[in-house]
C-alpha cells in the first residue's frame, strides 16, 4: 500500500451544520473538497490510528466514490477496520445501529437526508460518535477549526474496493468488511415490536402503502414489511434506491409524497399509508382521509408505546425539539415522566438518551425515535404505529380522535420561505430580537404576546449550552409562533415559522388554516417578514 501526501489549501465553506456538511454535490465533487473535510474530521476525533469505523450512505449521486476516498484515507490514518454497507447502502438508523453493536469509534454517513440527489442537487457528509449519534457541538467546533488549519492530507494509492459482494478484504492492513446493510437492523426490529400480532394484522386483511420514496429505506420495507410481516408484495412502491431519487424530493410530506397523500385521501385508500426519507431517518404517518402531523405523531407514539415488548415497561422521559408543538408535554404529564425541549438536531437528545433521562424523542421535522439508536428512525416509527394498531384493534383515525380527546389537541404547522437571500434573512430575525425585551404585552392581529425569548438551552447531563436557537412568541389563549433559520440547506437561508394553537373541548375537527389564521397574521405583523424578505407566501406548508 502506498500512502501520499498531498498537499491542499483550506476551504472557507465547511462549517457543519446541525446534521454535517451539506453542500451542492458538485461543491463535494471538486478536488480536495471532500478530502479536507474528511482529514479535518480524523484530525478533530484525534487521527484513526487503530480505530474502527462504519460507514455507508444513501446511494444519492457521488455515494460511491465518495465512499472510496474515505476508505482510502482511512487506511492511511492507519485505521484497523471499516464496516461498510453492500452497495455503498446504510440508512442513517442502521448505521447508528451498526456503530453501537460493533463497538465501533464512530460512522461516515454520507447524506443530505430530505434533500433531493443528482449532480446538480446535494450531498452531504456527517461524523456519528461512538454512542451512534451525530458528533457532539464541541466536535462539530473542532471539525470546522481543522478545516480552516488544513495544509495536506493523506491517502492510499490502491484499487477500489468491490462494494457490492459481502465479505472482507483489506487495504493494507486495514479490514474492509461489506455488510448487507437490513440484517442487523431488521434483527433491532423484532427484538423491540410484537412481529406476530403485526402478522396477524397484515393476514386479518389490514392493507398498506409505504412509499420509500426511491430512497434507501426501500430495501429494508422489502424486507421487514413485505418479507418478515406477510404483507402483500406491492406494499412497498419506489422501493429502490436512486441515485437522484426517481427525479424527486424524498421528504416525507403532503408535499413531496402527492401521490401517497392522493391515494389516502381517495376512495381506494389503504388502511394506512407511511413514506420514509432519503436517508430513513424520517417518515409520515396517513390513516384513510387522516394526515398525523410529526408533532402528533410523537405524542401519539409515546403515549401507546407500552403496547410494544420493548416499552412494555414505561418511559423514562420523553424530549421534543423547541420548534415541535408541546402535544408530547401533556403525555408527560399524564404518564408523569419528564419532557425535555431541546434546540433543533437529534444530537441535542444524545447525552438524554445515554443517561437514560429520556425514552422516546421527536421533531416536528418528521424524525421519531427511542433508545435502540442514537438517530431518528422513520421504519421504527411505522413499525411502532402497527404495533399499536394490532394491540388496539382501532384504525390511524380513531387512535388519533381518541388522543385528542384526552389530551386536547395541538393545531400546528410549518411556513418554509426557502432560498432567501441571507442577508434579508438575518434582517428579519434581527428585526425580531430587537423587540423581545419590549414584546410582552403587546397586541399583534388581535393576539396579545404573553412572553418572547430567543431559545437557549442547557443540556442538564453535561452542562453544554446553546444559544439563539429560535425566536419563541407566546400569545394568549394557547397560540404560539417560532421563527428559525434552517441549517438543513444548501442555498440561501430558509426561514421556518411555526404556527401553533392548542384546543382542549370540541371536536378537534376545525380546518387547520382556520385554527391557525389568527396566529399567522400575528407572526407575520410583528416579524414584518413579507416587507423584509420580499416573500409574501411560503414556499412549502406542511
Amino acid at each position: 500500500m502506498t500512502v501520499k501526501t498531498i498537499s491542499t489549501t483550506a476551504f472557507n465553506d465547511q462549517k457543519p451544520g446541525t446534521s454535517g456538511l451539506r453542500k451542492k454535490t458538485r461543491s463535494f465533487m471538486v478536488p480536495h473538497y471532500l478530502e479536507n473535510y474528511v482529514a479535518a474530521t480524523f484530525t478533530a476525533i484525534g487521527g484513526g490510528s487503530g480505530k474502527s469505523f462504519v460507514l455507508g450512505g444513501d446511494g444519492r449521486f457521488f455515494n460511491r466514490e465518495a465512499i472510496q476516498t474515505i476508505l482510502k484515507m482511512a487506511a492511511a490514518q492507519g485505521a484497523a477496520r471499516v464496516i461498510v454497507g453492500q452497495g455503498g447502502l446504510l440508512s442513517t438508523p442502521a448505521a447508528s445501529h451498526l456503530i453501537r453493536l460493533n463497538g465501533a469509534d464512530g460512522g461516515f454517513i454520507l447524506s443530505a437526508s430530505h434533500n433531493p440527489g443528482g449532480i446538480d442537487a446535494d450531498f452531504g457528509l456527517k461524523f456519528n460518535a461512538a454512542n451512534g449519534g451525530p458528533a457532539s457541538e464541541a466536535l462539530t467546533a473542532r471539525i470546522y477549526d481543522a478545516t480552516l488549519a488544513i495544509e495536506s492530507y493523506d491517502i492510499a494509492y490502491v484499487e477500489d474496493v468491490n462494494l457490492d459482494t459481502v465479505g472482507q478484504t483489506r487495504i493494507g492492513d486495514m479490514v474492509i468488511d461489506v455488510v448487507d446493510p437490513v440484517v442487523d437492523y431488521s434483527d433491532l426490529m423484532a427484538s423491540l415490536f410484537d412481529f406476530d400480532a403485526i402478522r396477524a394484522l397484515f393476514a386479518g386483511g389490514f392493507s398498506m402503502r409505504f412509499d420509500a420514496m426511491h430512497a434507501v429505506t426501500g430495501p429494508y420495507a422489502h424486507k421487514i414489511l413485505e418479507g418478515t410481516l406477510g404483507a402483500p408484495e406491492g406494499t412497498v412502491v419506489n422501493g429502490t434506491p436512486s441515485e437522484d431519487f426517481g427525479k424527486g424530493h424524498p421528504d416525507p410530506n403532503p408535499i413531496w409524497a402527492k401521490d401517497l397523500m392522493d391515494l389516502m385521501l381517495s376512495e381506494a385508500a389503504p388502511d394506512m399509508g407511511a413514506a420514509s426519507d432519503g436517508d430513513g431517518d424520517r417518515n409520515m404517518i396517513v390513516g384513510k382521509g387522516t394526515y398525523v402531523t410529526p408533532s402528533d405523531s410523537l405524542a401519539i407514539l409515546a403515549a401507546n408505546a407500552h403496547l410494544a415488548p420493548a416499552y412494555r415497561d414505561g418511559i423514562a422521559g420523553i424530549a421534543r425539539s423547541m420548534p415541535t408543538s408541546a402535544a408530547a408535554d401533556r403525555v408527560a404529564d399524564a404518564l408523569g415522566v419528564p419532557c425535555f425541549e431541546t434546540p433543533t438536531g437529534w444530537k441535542f437528545f444524545g447525552t438524554l438518551l445515554d443517561a437514560d433521562r429520556v425514552t422516546i424523542c421527536g421533531e416536528e421535522s418528521a424524525g421519531t425515535g427511542s433508545h435502540h439508536v442514537r438517530e431518528k428512525d422513520g421504519l421504527w416509527a411505522v413499525l411502532l404505529w402497527l404495533n399499536i394498531l394490532a394491540a388496539r384493534d382501532m384504525t390511524v383515525a380513531q387512535v388519533q380522535a381518541d388522543h385528542w380527546q384526552r389530551f386536547g389537541r395541538n393545531y400546528y404547522a410549518r411556513h418554509d420561505y426557502e432560498a432567501v437571500e441571507s442577508t434579508r434573512a438575518e434582517a428579519m430575525m434581527t428585526h425580531l430580537r430587537g423587540q423581545l425585551d419590549t414584546m410582552a404585552g403587546q397586541s399583534f392581529a388581535g393576539l396579545t404576546v404573553t412572553k418572547a425569548d430567543d431559545f437557549a438551552y442547557t443540556d442538564p447531563v453535561d452542562g453544554s449550552t446553546s444559544a439563539a436557537q429560535g425566536i419563541r412568541l407566546f400569545f394568549d389563549g394557547g397560540a404560539r409562533a417560532v421563527f428559525r433559520l434552517s441549517g438543513t440547506g444548501t442555498e440561501g437561508a430558509t426561514i421556518r415559522l411555526y404556527l401553533e394553537q392548542f384546543v382542549d373541548d370540541g371536536d378537534h375537527a376545525a380546518p387547520v388554516e382556520q385554527v391557525l389564521e389568527q396566529v399567522r397574521k400575528a407572526a407575520l405583523e410583528v416579524s414584518d417578514l413579507p416587507a423584509l424578505t420580499g416573500r409574501n407566501t411560503p414556499d412549502v406548508i406542511t
